[in-house]
């Protein structure tokens, strides 16, 4: 009876916290929302989530390289962030005699940590509504294009006057589909220095096969530093340069999780459609992503294959079969979790709640017309949305011979458009880009994939965008050709063509079988398919933005707005989930999962021979003292892609997690929320310090970070 009441209670709690979860801007913190999270346990004060007068956890958290997220874990500028966010980096630092990939990388001293040319950290240190100045002059029966040029120009003349200090950016946003614009005082640091990373089977273990799933093992982590000038200013990489000092970090507590705990989730979502219409979310689970699961499922059939049965094919494709699979396999649970959930459905129930709320408010009588306005767009739309997914998934991403194609056409366009000068300096950056397509490439397997994509472009691309010359080509014999003859399958060939002036490139690339093809597929797109959907997605925008301000006006609840890359704060607890009928699963995943899921030299599932030795002793302590270490844990906080490095703090603010993925059943969260089974995935704190201290021997870090017992 105990164990129901509890799970009783449990159920109750997240229904709740279900009720407001969204990404909220720290600036718009309500006492509402801070009483909900006190309700759930917190004792975080408005104040110490965000001050722009002092210092408070906005101070402590960065987005990292522009794509992810950070936290400051010391007064020397020791930033956690995961190990999939600072990949690059090590990989670019990794040698044959140094695989710090495959071995793990562990600075001994400052002296040691290695620098990232090009990478950088954002503080956000302040955010201020400035909606009026942005819309200044704009009315809503504006021309689009009229309007839209207006609010650039608004938003030019606030970035120059807008109070800052002289080592500060700013960025000004819209959120609510342009309802409403926020300003952004941003401060960027360019040197960011390489501290530590565990290796691959700690950093990525489970790697493809676990990707989006639960229970999870990955210790997805990675360690960097801030380094400053003597004012302590952002500064370009220098060696005189000194750790970033600061009295804004997180402490870290190591106290055990468990369910129903508290927790805050802090940074930088990408992007999230909450507010879509039904028609819309119908048309992307019905339309769109079964066009985009079928065609990258007919590429990852091919790899599959290929490295089956080759280990060195394996080896050159393991990076691109993993970057393929990702978002095939989240598009499959995004409507597998559209349709669970019957999320269509429950748009349409709002919608007609949202008509009623219209007549009840008498509001503006053009907001009753608006669903039979989204209705026939969408059906308008549907075909071009096709044929660009289509063109984007075949011609631009999938098959590295029509990659190179595409970018010897934008230099020839660049040349045609811009002049030699413009062209000579596009022209390195694409020879290196292209250059480096062969690294990792097989042209046999490459051709597999030229002849079945192409195939299935011919027969899926809608009439309208249809290509006449391609249909009636033979795509297996073109192939042959063109493996055989074009300059875009030959890595030297292709190098000497980039040293040419740039009409001999033009004609040389004009008389080539791969190229006059791959153009014809590129001038379609830009001709027909890009000039259509900016016109389609210009009235789809313009009608989604009224809503969107319908909305604000219709609902009598505080509303959160969509996720665009700027800072947010998202909470929940500690919690597991039902995927199906019969299965729960515990929100707490332990190093004896890593034991059993081990497979002896294999890509996803290996394991260092330290930690199994440190497994069979029960070597855990300080940071377990139960005999079981975990590694990753389940909650009910909401976010997405950019939250990848976001700190987890507990009530009191403290570091329990790194926040790294989601759960498949729950990756329809981007389009609709339930707290049923949208859940984030976050490394343990304790399991980070324990690979730190315990595999890495890495004790000065461990006396850098405040930790609470």
């Amino acid at each position: 009876m105990k164990k129901i009441l509890l799970t009783l209670s449990l159920l109750l709690t997240i229904v709740l916290y279900g009720q407001n979860n969204r990404m909220i801007i720290p600036s718009d913190l309500s006492q509402e929302v801070i009483n909900e999270m006190r309700e759930l346990g917190s004792k975080l004060s408005a104040s110490k989530i965000y001050s722009p007068d002092r210092l408070s956890m906005n101070d402590a958290v960065v987005q990292f390289n522009g794509g992810c997220t950070g936290e400051v874990v010391s007064p020397q500028g020791l930033i956690l962030t995961n190990h999939h966010c600072g990949y690059g980096a090590i990989q670019s630092h990794s040698t044959f005699e140094h695989n710090y990939v495959k071995d793990g990388f562990w600075s001994k001293s400052l002296a040691d940590e290695l620098p990232n040319p090009g990478m950088y950290v954002t503080f956000v240190r302040k955010i201020d509504q400035v909606t009026d100045q942005v819309l200044a002059g704009v009315n809503d029966n504006m021309d689009e294009n009229i309007r839209q040029s207006l609010i650039k120009k608004n938003i030019a003349k606030l970035v120059k006057s807008y109070p800052k200090k002289e080592w500060q950016d700013i960025e000004i946003k819209p959120f609510f589909d342009g309802n409403q614009y926020y300003a952004f005082v941003l401060e960027n640091y360019k040197d960011i220095r390489l501290v530590a990373a565990p290796p691959s089977s700690i950093g990525k273990f489970g790697a493809d096969t676990d990707n989006w799933m639960w229970p999870r093992h990955s210790g997805d982590f990675s360690v960097f530093r801030i380094y400053a000038d003597k004012n302590n200013r952002p500064a370009e990489y220098s060696p005189d340069n000194v750790p970033y000092k600061t009295d804004a970090f997180f402490k870290i507590s190591i106290k055990p999780k468990k369910q129903g705990d508290f927790f805050l989730v802090y940074g930088f979502p990408g992007r999230t459609q909450e507010y879509l219409p039904s028609v819309a979310v119908a048309q992307k689970v019905n339309v769109i992503n079964p066009a985009r699961i079928e065609t990258r499922k007919t590429a990852l059939d091919i790899m599959q294959d290929f490295m089956s049965k080759n280990d060195t094919i394996k080896l050159k494709y393991t990076a691109k079969f993993a970057r393929i699979a990702n978002y095939w396999k989240k598009w499959i649970g995004e409507s597998q979790g559209i349709k669970k959930t019957k999320a269509i459905n429950k748009k349409k129930e709002f919608e007609k709640y949202f008509l009623s709320q219209v007549k009840n408010k008498n509001l503006s009588p053009e907001y009753l017309s608006l669903f039979d306005r989204f209705d026939k767009l969408y059906k308008q739309n549907k075909d071009v949305e096709l044929a660009r997914n289509y063109f984007i998934e075949i011609v631009y991403l999938n098959n590295d011979l029509l990659k190179r194609a595409f970018a010897l056409y934008n230099l020839k366009n660049t040349y045609e458009t811009k002049g030699k000068e413009a062209f000579k300096e596009k022209e390195k950056l694409y020879a290196q880009k292209v250059s480096g397509s062969f690294d990792n490439y097989d042209a046999r397997l490459d051709k597999e994939l030229f002849k079945a994509l192409l195939k299935l472009y011919v027969a899926k691309m809608p009439a309208k965008y249809q290509n006449e010359d391609l249909k009636n080509l033979d795509i297996d014999k073109i192939a042959e050709v063109i493996y055989e003859k074009s300059i875009l399958n030959d890595s030297k060939e292709l190098s000497k063509l980039y040293k040419k002036n740039p009409k001999k490139f033009i004609k040389i690339i004009n008389e080539d079988p791969g190229y006059q093809l791959a153009e014809k597929l590129i001038k379609d797109y830009y001709q027909k398919i890009a000039p259509d959907y900016q016109n389609s997605r210009l009235r789809i925008n313009k009608l989604q933005k009224i809503y969107m301000k319908a909305i604000i006006e219709a609902v009598d609840r505080p509303l959160n707005p969509d996720a665009n890359g700027t800072l947010r704060i998202s909470y929940g607890i500690v919690a597991g989930y039902e995927p199906r009928d019969a299965i729960y699963y515990y929100p707490i995943s332990h190093v004896k999962g890593i034991i059993e899921k081990y497979i002896p030299g294999d890509y996803e599932f290996d394991v260092p021979a330290k930690l199994i030795e440190l497994y069979e002793k029960k070597d855990y302590k300080p940071y377990s003292n139960t005999g079981m270490m975990p590694v990753d844990f389940l909650g009910t906080a909401h976010t997405t892609g950019g939250n990848s490095g976001s700190p987890a703090v507990n009530k009191e603010g403290e570091l329990i997690g790194i926040n790294f993925d989601r759960v498949w059943e729950g990756t329809m969260s981007d389009l609709y929320y339930d707290q049923k089974i949208s859940r984030n995935i976050m490394v343990d704190i304790n399991y980070v310090l324990f690979i730190i201290d315990k595999l890495g021997n890495n004790k000065r870090l461990i006396e850098e970070m405040q930790i609470t017992q």
